[in-house]
């Protein structure tokens, strides 16, 4: 089972128990976060409509915090002897994904399990 989620405006193909690195989130360390889920595949059944996602939730729980990668930069003008050189480093949360739950999609898997042992 996996799950595409969003969070920090990008989106991640996630599954239990991986580890990832998402931009910093307003939970302490160890505290448990709530992701939004946009799809949700659980081996033959897919949930991606917004009313088949309505039941389905992904868990992370925060491991720790870290930076990310150091992005340098510049500017420089010619024949005025005018430089400038910044940098930056993102903060990022750790993260690991604890429970994928698609409540939908356990219900339709549990009802086609039943009519195939009926005939």
């Amino acid at each position: 089972m996996y799950a595409v989620i969003r969070t920090g405006g990008k989106q991640e193909r996630v599954s239990e128990g991986q580890r990832l690195a998402v931009e910093l989130l307003d939970a302490p360390v160890g505290g448990e976060v709530d992701l939004q889920p946009l799809l949700v595949v659980d081996g033959d059944s897919v949930l991606a409509t917004p009313a088949e996602l309505a039941g389905a939730s992904v868990v992370g729980r925060v491991v720790g915090e870290q930076l990310g990668p150091k992005i340098r930069a510049g500017t420089y003008k010619s024949k005025s002897n005018q430089r400038r050189r910044w940098g930056h480093r993102q903060r990022l949360s750790t993260i690991e994904i604890v429970a994928i739950s698609g409540a939908a999609g356990q219900k339709r898997r549990a009802t086609s399990e039943a009519t195939a042992a009926e005939d």
